[in-house]
């Protein structure tokens, strides 16, 4: 399944690589990519992720808003 989130506030590398690394911790995500102009994140993962979660843990990196 493929699951597109919407995170406002990023803008360098350093976030990209901050929010793929938290999506590595959930074992059911197999791979993310964070496009910076979209300021989308995609994740590929093989069944239910729970995105509350998901959402809480990049919102408590820094100022990012999941949407």
């Amino acid at each position: 399944m493929e699951t597109k989130l919407k995170i406002k506030g990023t803008h360098c590398n350093s976030c990209k690589i901050l929010i793929e690394d938290v999506c590595s911790e959930f074992p059911e995500i197999k791979s993310s990519n964070m496009d910076l102009k979209k300021e989308e994140l995609t994740i590929i993962h093989d069944k239910k992720v729970d995105v509350k979660k998901l959402k809480k843990e990049i919102e408590s990196l820094g100022d990012y808003k999941v949407e």
